[in-house]
């Protein structure tokens, strides 16, 4: 995993500086969501794998079935990739990407697992407290699992809030068995 963090870095930095330079942050954000998207399904990746195809011929088809959405800058990036067999990397370009955005924008997408739905009280509560711990715009998204006891799981970038009962419970265990 850590390989092709490494390896689509660089690319995500460069697609990132020229979005902020053309003020296109949305348009490429786009971009390479559907790219990736694209680059996810089997037919595709099998075009990705294709020894045969020359890099040119590679990125056309790819661009083909992307569609109309990608605009000069956008397809030279794509065709760049492809000549570098980066293509495959795109989903990760893309999360990178993401969180280029997200980091300058000074926002944090939030994911909360309860055992129960928030309300709409809890919910506003819980992005003022996480707004100001983290000094940045929290959107939440919150989902319900049912397993949890009791509680929730705060994940918010490679910040994780354990805060069930199962999570306190082990807590408690650990404690008393050190």
């Amino acid at each position: 995993m850590a390989e092709l963090s490494t390896l689509a870095r660089p690319y995500a930095k460069a697609a990132f500086a020229h979005a902020q330079q053309s003020s296109d942050l949305s348009g490429w954000s786009v971009a390479l969501a559907t790219a990736a998207a694209v680059s996810q399904n089997e037919k595709v990746g099998e075009l990705l794998d294709n020894p045969q195809l020359t890099s040119e011929v590679r990125a056309e088809r790819f661009l083909s079935v992307c569609g109309d959405d990608f605009d000069a800058p956008k397809q030279n990036f794509i065709k760049l990739l492809a000549e570098n067999h980066r293509l495959p990397l795109l989903l990760e370009i893309s999360k990178l990407f993401e969180e280029l955005k997200a980091q300058a924008e000074a926002t944090l997408e939030v994911e909360v697992l309860s055992a129960r739905p928030l309300s709409e009280e809890q919910s506003q509560r819980l992005t003022q407290s996480l707004s100001k711990k983290f000094s940045r715009e929290v959107h939440l998204h919150s989902a319900v699992d049912e397993s949890l006891l009791g509680g929730a799981i705060i994940r918010a970038g490679d910040t994780v809030i354990d805060g069930t009962v199962r999570g306190r419970l082990a807590k408690l265990a650990e404690a008393m068995n050190s």
